[in-house]
Order: structure tokens, then C-alpha cells, then sequence
């Protein structure tokens, strides 16, 4: 009768050995590329956003030297104080918040209704209205019939010329529509048999599961509103009023490339204009100019960001 012995061979042996050595070594090989991976990335990322701050914090006269990379040589508050010299820098903030959160909330609200009611398949017209909006995408009538269509929709110099325009956006209605499908029929099926309506559906059950994506697009479309100065400048530029942040900084950046004739940056560095010329320079003003517009943004962006990656709908219909 054959004897089979289980206990293996030292060939066998010397190779499990290794299998298990390698199965400890790799983990730990993989884990330190990945972390020194992640270390250069974040550098490469946020470096030029510091170095961004440090030019703003730096006398204009020695950021012109070159060679400024994590702390400012000269520090200074002149570049600020530059920005901040108007008045209307202040009624320009104001402005461009209040358009932000409204452009924000009024595109999220009509956008999903509208995705909502073109993902129903019971709604007869959904292909050709989908159509048309996609068309919009692609056919654009340009500045001059634009301006003219807000002329006669009597929005020219109103702050409404910088919300109605932008309440739906063809882009994020096939997003959200696309997201509302990946939803279980089942939920709105069993809402329709407890009795309720479209838009209680929608507001109870597809509204809140559709968080995740709402983030997103809430976040590009504060973004576009918040940086948008070009409707400012064509539309409401004969009122000072309704000036927007964007605007402003861009007039200050225009007006920074003659610092020498230039009384208000002068006045800002609490300076003559000869001085002010070497203190303040363009360079320094843009750089400024791009933190004072970047910070609200990115104190937002926080409280965004989970629910990137977030599926409140997982779970939500048992089996």
C-alpha cells in the first residue's frame, strides 16, 4: 500500500517561504510609492497657490527680483490695501454673493425638476423637448442677439439680467436626468400607490436622493457665477451699483499695468504715486486679486465635497 506524505519537501517549503515574505514585502512596498506619490502631488498642487499668497504678501518692487517661493522677502499688506482702496469693492462683494447663491439655488431647483419630468417615460414629449435642449448646446445666436434679447425682456441694468439667464443649464439637466434614472423605479412606483402626486415625488424622494450630483453641479455653477464678470461688463456697466467682484478686481488689474498714473493704487498703499509705483507693481496686484477671489470659493468647497462620492440611494429599496 502507498505511503503519501503530507509534510512537504524543502523545495516546497523554500517557496511558500517566499510567497509569504513577498506577501508581507509588497504591502508595504506598494503603501510607501503610494504615500511619497501623494506627497508629490499635494505639492505640485497647492504649490502654486502658496507661492500665489506669498507674491501678494511681498513688496512689488522686490517681487520683481524673481526667486520667491514658500515666504515672502518683503512683507506687506500694500498689495490689500490696493484692492481694498474703493468703496465700491464692498457693494461689488455683496452683489456677487447674492447672485451666486440665488443663480445656485434657482439652477438646482428648475434644473432637477426639469431632468425629473424628462426621465419620465410616460411623458410623451420628452425626446423632442430633450432634443431641442441639446441643440442649445451646440447653436449658440451670439453677443449682439443676446443683448438685444435681454433689452427686450427689459433686463439690461437689473440684477435679474444675472440670475434668469443662467436658471437652466442644458448641461447639467442631462446630468442630474441621467443620475435620476440610475434611481429604482420602485421608490416612485410604491409613492404613486400611497397616493402621491408628481411633484411630492419629486420633492420627497427624488429631490433628496439625488444629493450627491446636486452637490457637484451646485459647486460648478457657484463657481461660474461667482468668476463671471463679462455680463457685468455688457450688460450693467453703466451702473455702478450692480457691480460685481469679478468686475471690479478685473477693472483694478486693468488700471495696475500704469501703477505710475494710477492714483487710486497710490492712495491705497497710503503712499505717493512715486512710491506706490515701487511698492505695488501688476504682478503683485494680480496675485491679490486671484486670493481675494479664490478664498470664498474655497471656504465652500468643505462642506461640498462629501457628497462627491456619496450614493444616498444605496440601500434604499430592500430586496
Amino acid at each position: 500500500m502507498a505511503n503519501y506524505s503530507t509534510t512537504p519537501g524543502p523545495a516546497t517549503a523554500a517557496a511558500v517561504n517566499r510567497r509569504i515574505r513577498r506577501g508581507r514585502i509588497e504591502p508595504i512596498v506598494f503603501h510607501t510609492f503610494n504615500t511619497i506619490f501623494m506627497i508629490i502631488l499635494v505639492i505640485v498642487t497647492l504649490y502654486p497657490f502658496l507661492n500665489t499668497i506669498v507674491v501678494s504678501l511681498n513688496a512689488g518692487s522686490d517681487t520683481i527680483r524673481g526667486g520667491l517661493y514658500l515666504w515672502p522677502r518683503e512683507f506687506t499688506l500694500q498689495n490689500y490695501k490696493a484692492v481694498f482702496v474703493s468703496g465700491t469693492i464692498y457693494n461689488a462683494f455683496v452683489v456677487s454673493v447674492a447672485r451666486t447663491v440665488l443663480s445656485t439655488l434657482l439652477n438646482l431647483f428648475l434644473t432637477t425638476m426639469l431632468a425629473y419630468t424628462l426621465s419620465r417615460r410616460e411623458y410623451v414629449f420628452r425626446k423632442p423637448i430633450t432634443f431641442i435642449f441639446i441643440l442649445t448646446m451646440y447653436f449658440n445666436a451670439g453677443l449682439i442677439p443676446g443683448y438685444f434679447l435681454m433689452k427686450d425682456l427689459h433686463l439690461i441694468n437689473t440684477f435679474w439680467v444675472y440670475v434668469i439667464p443662467s436658471m437652466i443649464s442644458a448641461f447639467n439637466m442631462i446630468v442630474i436626468r441621467t443620475y435620476i434614472g440610475s434611481i429604482s423605479e420602485s421608490l416612485v412606483e410604491s409613492a404613486r400607490i400611497d397616493g402621491a402626486g408628481d411633484f411630492k415625488i419629486f420633492w420627497q424622494i427624488i429631490f433628496p436622493l439625488c444629493k450627491p450630483v446636486l452637490a457637484t453641479i451646485a459647486l460648478f455653477v457657484a463657481v461660474g457665477a461667482w468668476n463671471s464678470w463679462f455680463d457685468a461688463f455688457i450688460y450693467t456697466s453703466s451702473r455702478q451699483e450692480l457691480s460685481t467682484l469679478q468686475y471690479e478686481l478685473m477693472k483694478l488689474l486693468s488700471s495696475s499695468m500704469n501703477a505710475n498714473n494710477n492714483p487710486s493704487v497710490a492712495a491705497g498703499a497710503g503712499m505717493t504715486q512715486g512710491a506706490a509705483a515701487q511698492m505695488v507693481t501688476p504682478l503683485s496686484i494680480r496675485a491679490s486679486v486671484t486670493v481675494v477671489a479664490s478664498v470664498p470659493i474655497l471656504l465652500v468647497y468643505p462642506f461640498m465635497q462629501k457628497y462627491f462620492v456619496v450614493g444616498l440611494n444605496v440601500g434604499s429599496v430592500k430586496e
